[in-house]
């Protein structure tokens, strides 16, 4: 987003801060400072072949490829930026994190022939309360980046479940079975989509999307999260 004469008069006088460590954001630096932009917890494991975040969907889904940009850790600094995103009004985090990722994926051989980013929708009841879907704010910064096209219209929520945070490993995948389809099971037919999602933990959620999207004949899937568990 281009900045005007008045935004950089304001930010003279009202300077963004850093989501980690609170320092002045400097020119350039969007969200994360320099520092703790080289110090966030990265995966790599783009790098990785049969990576801890593809064994998490081995013999439980048909998957292409799994990444994650850093480490979801308890106790990290680096939680609060997910949680800026998701419940404190801060989509510019997930587009600004988005577009970090996408520089890594660029030249993934897997990344290179996706169709379709397809992020994980939300119940039209929790959109309209929440104002916007964090999962969509990360997909629109990939792509940005890698120039690949967002769909938002055909993978549906179609049953309000209650919050995933709290629950054991069997009650999620309980309290997300069947929440998901296609509105045209046709519309993804010979296509690769990458799903994208805010954090990978069980996968319960991604599962339950992959089991939508596989009514769909010959389609391909991949999956990318801002974050993960270890």
């Amino acid at each position: 987003m281009k900045c005007t004469f008045f935004d950089h008069f304001l930010n003279l006088l009202y300077p963004e801060s850093c989501l980690v460590c609170g320092a002045n954001l400097i020119q350039h630096e969007e969200v994360l400072c320099l520092k703790c932009l080289y110090e966030m917890p990265k995966t790599n494991y783009h790098l990785l072949s049969e990576n801890p975040a593809e064994r998490r969907f081995l013999g439980k889904a048909p998957i292409k490829f799994v990444t994650a940009l850093f480490f979801f850790r308890k106790g990290s600094s680096f939680r609060k930026v997910l949680h800026e995103l998701k419940y404190n009004g801060r989509k510019d985090v997930g587009v600004i994190l988005g577009k970090y990722a996408a520089f890594d994926l660029l030249h993934i051989p897997a990344i290179a022939s996706v169709d379709y980013i397809v992020p994980i929708p939300l119940h039209p009841k929790k959109l309209k309360k929440r104002t916007y879907n964090q999962s969509e704010q990360i997909a629109i910064g990939l792509s940005s980046v890698l120039g690949t096209q967002i769909d938002t219209k055909n993978l549906i929520r179609i049953h309000n479940n209650t919050s995933q945070t709290s629950k054991s490993a069997s009650e999620r995948y309980k309290n997300t079975e069947g929440i998901f389809r296609t509105i045209d099971k046709e519309f993804f037919k010979h296509k690769h989509i990458l799903l994208v999602d805010d954090v990978l933990t069980t996968g319960a959620t991604l599962e339950a999307c992959i089991k939508a999207l596989l009514q769909t004949e010959n389609i391909t899937i991949s999956i990318f999260t801002l974050a993960v568990t270890e």
